[in-house]
């Protein structure tokens, strides 16, 4: 075996049993407390070194003031909307298709699917006679317009809404005793 002069290396030699120490026990002590800690906390709260609360604020009521001018949330006066918001999205409504016959055939022409029309029935009734127009369907989607060679022009046309059942059935009711008509949305 060679000797070093190194003492580096010399670290580095294999370690024996007998140059490891016995293990010993800790003896008991005081914990520490260090001393002043709290008033010095106290001390720099009364001084005004309160910067970051007062940070804090100013981004709260910047962030405030920026979401009344953009319009992101309710107005604080404005208590039905707030109570009036779902906690969650309402159950999707299934849509059935429903064929309904408009008077104005050239009206029709002018739809394609995917359209939102309003359905409006007008009595039949003598011209200047009474009877009001109402709505029967609002937003409805058109999902086809079928076109037909053999329609007659003052028979209307056919366009195919989807809609809710009972507003399905509102609208064949309709299409029996009234005129009908759309308007796009």
């Amino acid at each position: 075996m060679t000797t070093t002069n190194d003492p580096l290396l010399a670290s580095l030699a294999p370690v024996s049993a007998a140059s490891v120490p016995a293990p010993c026990a800790v003896p008991p002590f005081e914990p520490v407390r260090v001393r002043g800690a709290r008033p010095r906390l106290r001390g720099a709260l009364r001084r005004g070194r309160r910067v970051p609360l007062v940070l804090l604020a100013l981004m709260a009521a910047a962030l405030a003031v920026a979401g009344a001018v953009s319009g992101g949330g309710p107005s604080p006066g404005d208590t039905k909307a707030a109570t009036a918001a779902p906690a969650r999205p309402a159950p999707a409504v299934p849509l059935v298709s429903a064929p309904v016959r408009i008077a104005d055939a050239a009206t029709v022409r002018l739809l394609r699917p995917g359209d939102r029309v309003d359905v409006i029935a007008a009595p039949h009734a003598p011209p200047g006679g009474g009877g009001e127009a109402r709505v029967v369907a609002s937003g409805a989607r058109v999902a086809e317009v079928p076109r037909t060679e053999g329609d007659h022009p003052d028979a209307g046309a056919l366009v195919v809404l989807s809609v809710p059942r009972a507003t399905a059935a509102a609208l064949a009711g309709a299409g029996v005793t009234s005129r009908l008509a759309v308007t796009l949305c």
